[in-house]
């Protein structure tokens, strides 16, 4: 296969993988963003690149968003919202992250494959997406693509949608969004 065929087999992935998605997952990502006073994202490797990049676009928003980890991240508080990328569900230090928010009376959504792991399972609620975990092991979703990839692209395409979703309910647009957007170059 040449370079633009793989490009294509990734986009049909892509496209399949997205018919999978529920709606009424996203749309409680939606619900939950609106009610939260602050939202939080974390992930790890690549997953964390995409919340990174969830978080900047809320904050273009006007949404009080912050990634665990970084140097100016606020405190967690009750009615403030985690929201955890994780394609196993298992990582050890995200395990952690969310059994504090938790304890702490914060709202966690993961964006996992699977459910029914130990994030999954700790969280109020769960968006499924298709892909395949690093090792490619029980996965139900083939792709080409390695490791995690799928489930990546996936879960920025799908945090990107939900960004839609909240401009259309708030009635933003590119350019009020743009006046937040970082000026110092």
């Amino acid at each position: 296969m040449n370079t633009t065929e793989y490009l294509e087999t990734v986009l049909t992935e892509l496209k399949e993988g997205s018919l999978l998605i529920s709606n009424e997952q996203t749309e409680n990502l939606v619900e939950a963003i609106l009610s939260a006073k602050k939202v939080f994202v974390a992930g790890a490797g690549r997953s964390g690149f995409m919340l990174k990049s969830f978080a900047m676009r809320m904050m273009h928003m006007g949404i009080d968003a912050y990634v665990v980890g970084e140097t100016v991240t606020a405190n967690l508080e009750k009615e403030d919202l985690l929201i955890i990328g994780t394609g196993s569900g298992e990582t050890k230090g995200l395990i952690s992250i969310a059994e504090k928010a938790k304890s702490i009376g914060g709202k966690v959504i993961a964006v996992t494959i699977f459910p029914e792991s130990t994030i999954g399972r700790l969280a109020d609620s769960a968006i499924k997406l298709p892909g395949s975990p690093k090792d490619k092991t029980n996965s139900d979703f083939q792709t080409i693509q390695p490791m995690g990839s799928l489930f990546e692209q996936l879960m920025l395409l799908t945090l990107d949608s939900v960004i839609l979703k909240y401009m259309e309910i708030k009635n933003l647009d590119s350019n009020t969004m743009y006046g937040k957007h970082a000026n110092l170059e």
